[in-house]
């Protein structure tokens, strides 16, 4: 097995984790079809609008522990196999050495499985508890900045999009500044570059939000929504 494809069977597992959608499964214990109610959008946000703050914080839950295990299960997978072909005394080029490139092509999947789940026609959420979970692995402290940042924008606006964005342009800032003052956490350029193509991706999945602010249509958090 070479690292190319340890890493591609590691997207794909975590796209197929990622694909699983909790605020579908969970909605429809409660008797709803989350896809055809409030803004349509199976995450978190809009089941805690539709069906309440305990089954949206639920779906919350799941989702950001589905980031952690769509990044380090994949993982662990290839350094199990890893660990049978050194008993082997075969070739296997650099599992362990390339840890990181295999826990983030894990994250990757699982976010592109959650945004477009190959379960609801290539639909999805917009993966924000699931980009926690899998950060929480691969980079924690800046995900921590982040989520700290995430409550102050939200306290503020009382926009679950716009604190959402905060969150993700938090990212590279703090995963820079963790380069040059913790240099002991091993963050380098690469998690840096890492950080902005998130930023960059969680702008492009909240771009409807974006054009709903611009146009002064999108609600905050608790209000009657404007676009039904």
């Amino acid at each position: 097995m070479t690292t190319v494809l340890a890493i591609a069977i590691c997207f794909l597992l975590g796209y197929l984790i990622g694909s699983f959608n909790f605020a579908v499964v969970i909605a429809r214990t409660q008797g709803v079809d989350i896809l055809n109610e409030g803004s349509k959008n199976p995450g978190a946000t809009n089941v805690k609008r539709v069906l309440g703050k305990t089954m949206g914080n639920l779906v919350f839950a799941f989702d950001t522990l589905k980031g952690a295990a769509g990044t380090f299960v994949p993982f662990f997978f290839i350094w199990q196999i890893n660990l049978n072909f050194v008993e082997l005394n075969q070739t296997f080029e650099g599992a362990w050495g390339n840890s990181i490139n295999l826990l983030v092509a894990g994250f990757a999947g699982t976010i592109v499985g959650h945004c477009f789940s190959i379960f609801l026609k290539f639909k999805g959420g917009k993966g924000v508890a699931s980009t926690i979970g899998g950060l929480l692995i691969i980079m924690p402290y800046p995900i921590i900045v982040g989520a700290i940042i995430w409550v102050i924008a939200f306290k503020v606006t009382r926009y679950v999009s716009v604190a959402s964005m905060a969150l993700g342009l938090s990212l590279p800032l703090s995963c820079y500044i963790s380069t040059k003052l913790f240099t002991n956490l091993g963050y380098g350029i690469g998690h840096v570059g890492f950080a902005v193509v998130i930023a960059i991706f969680n702008l492009w999945t909240h771009r409807a939000n974006i054009q709903r602010l611009r146009d002064g249509t999108e609600n905050r958090f608790g209000e009657k929504s404007k676009n039904l």
